[in-house]
């Protein structure tokens, strides 16, 4: 089946899967920007697993939190003194909306283990997609740029999701003009989306509506995890869920910067 603007060729690309995996690129709050798009799956009835690489102190937390070397399974009652848990964080909201709430987290690594921690999921839960999502759109540059944004996260999930034997592998991006706070050229940006589409390696650009399930589960998310760790929210989510609401420019989020209407993710 061709793509179509009725049938969004990311869809059409995950459609096959039995076991999906959605993991936050870039560190800390990442896995959040995959909320729409695992909302939306679980909607139509797929299995999908959250993960992402963690900043959080992984260390800290109970022996019995670990399903493998470098793969921390947390769930809502997962034990830390670390107050910054994103993964805990969602996988306490998950739990609130009757949802799966096991967030699998990765330790700051370089490319081979962490290659190895994405191979024991896609082993024990049976993945046959892995889609990196990226808060932002720095995961698409390729280095020969102005500005890059906050690369080396992004690059080391690339590099080993890369290297992985699964039949389906994808990147996606949530917030389209968030990174010029970090100094990216966004028509930079469209250029690399140009060489990709050229490639065959693009899948589209898709548009949250703000009155959407998706939307509204996702701002309550985000509100939730800056109620959690107020000291340090999460500046892209906050952006992206306030453009959700027609917000454009500064957003009242606290700790936000001046950015670009982001309702596309892509």
């Amino acid at each position: 089946m061709l793509p179509s603007l009725a049938a969004p060729p990311l869809f059409m690309a995950l459609a096959p899967a039995r076991s999906i995996l959605i993991a936050g690129a870039g560190g800390g709050f990442d896995v959040y920007a995959g909320l729409p798009l695992a909302l939306a799956l679980w909607q139509n009835g797929a299995q999908v697993h959250l993960a992402n690489l963690s900043f959080s102190e992984l260390e800290l937390t109970d022996r019995d939190i670990w399903a493998a070397e470098n793969v921390a399974a947390v769930t809502p009652d997962s034990a830390s003194p670390d107050w910054y848990f994103p993964e805990r964080t969602l996988a306490r909201w998950l739990a609130a909306q009757q949802l799966p709430s096991t967030v699998y987290a990765f330790p700051p690594l370089g490319v081979q283990p962490l290659r190895d921690a994405y191979r024991h999921l896609i082993q024990t839960l049976d993945i046959d997609a892995v889609v990196l999502v990226d808060g932002g759109t720095d995961i698409l540059l390729r280095g020969d740029e102005a500005a890059l944004g906050t690369p080396v996260e992004d690059i080391t999930s690339l590099a080993a999701v890369a290297g992985l034997d699964v039949a389906v592998k994808l990147v996606t991006c949530l917030g389209f003009g968030i990174d010029a706070y970090h100094g990216v050229n966004h028509v930079q940006v469209l250029e690399n989306i140009a060489a990709l589409d050229r490639d065959g390696g693009y899948l589209g650009a898709l548009s949250i509506p703000g009155h959407s399930r998706e939307a509204a589960l996702y701002r309550d998310a985000v509100a939730d995890a800056q109620a959690a760790t107020p000291e340090r929210p999460s500046i892209v989510n906050g952006q992206i869920a306030a453009a959700t609401r027609g917000a454009f420019g500064i957003s009242s989020s606290p700790g936000a910067p001046p950015a670009a209407r982001c309702s596309s993710t892509r």
